[in-house]
């Protein structure tokens, strides 16, 4: 399932680089703005439809230590790809830290249900092939909201994919049911995320007058504070003065 999202992903991505060439007056950095409308009117729909009340029912049902072991156990095989862009990165520090924290967790914490790691200060590097590639000196690119995944740009949507089918060790070693668990526990922590930050993702997409134009620099301010980047500081917000 994973394998048929991640195709049906890179080939949406390819369709709005590719079709969608920069309109004349568009804004500076959304050159393709009309399509990322159409990508964020889905995902909205998507949102409401599914994965709002998906994710109350599965606050509901699922108590919540469950729900934590849940999204220890997807979050803890995703360490060796972390640890993989640590080193792409030459962050041999992050690498260690996040190497151990694999190892006891998936001892220790059987099978990453528990973290343990966490309680003696082991805690995690989050980290992805984006902010490798900004290290490397790539620039963010345009604006991009993908079918699915959501807001992105050029850069962390290509990555994103590289992350998915290259640089994720656990995903080409898993074999059924491991990978299954896996998958549905990867849902399990989208469904938690929706529900912890349920106010503010509601605040964005159905509380404010545009909510493309507000999700887009949500995301675009706190990936450069996440990234540390201060190329971009002078970004400016066209719909700003309308708010």
């Amino acid at each position: 399932m994973i394998e048929r999202l991640s195709i049906f992903a890179v080939a949406s991505l390819v369709m709005v680089v590719s079709a969608c060439s920069p309109r004349p007056g568009a804004v500076a950095g959304d050159p393709f703005e009309r399509a990322n409308r159409d990508n964020h009117a889905f995902n909205k729909d998507l949102d409401r439809k599914i994965l709002s009340p998906l994710s109350k029912t599965y606050a509901d049902v699922v108590p919540d230590p469950v729900e934590d072991s849940v999204s220890n156990f997807a979050s803890n095989l995703s360490l060796p790809g972390k640890v993989v862009n640590n080193v792409l990165q030459l962050d041999l520090p992050s690498a260690a830290r996040n190497t151990t924290r694999f190892v006891l967790n998936s001892t220790v914490g059987v099978a990453g249900l528990f973290d343990p790691s966490q309680k003696i200060g082991f805690t995690e590097k989050d980290t992805d092939f984006g902010e490798t590639l900004q290290g490397w000196g790539v620039a963010e690119g345009a604006y991009l909201e993908l079918p699915v995944f959501g807001p992105s740009n050029l850069r962390d949507g290509f990555a994103r994919f590289v992350d998915m089918l290259l640089l994720d060790p656990a995903g080409q070693i898993l074999k059924p049911p491991v990978s299954k668990y896996r998958t549905a526990s990867n849902m399990g922590t989208i469904l938690q995320k929706r529900q912890i930050y349920g106010a503010q993702i509601d605040e964005v997409l159905y509380g404010s007058a545009d909510s493309y134009a507000q999700a887009r620099l949500v995301y675009l301010q706190s990936r450069r504070f996440e990234l540390k980047d201060i190329a971009n500081d002078a970004y400016i917000d066209p719909y700003a003065e309308f708010e």
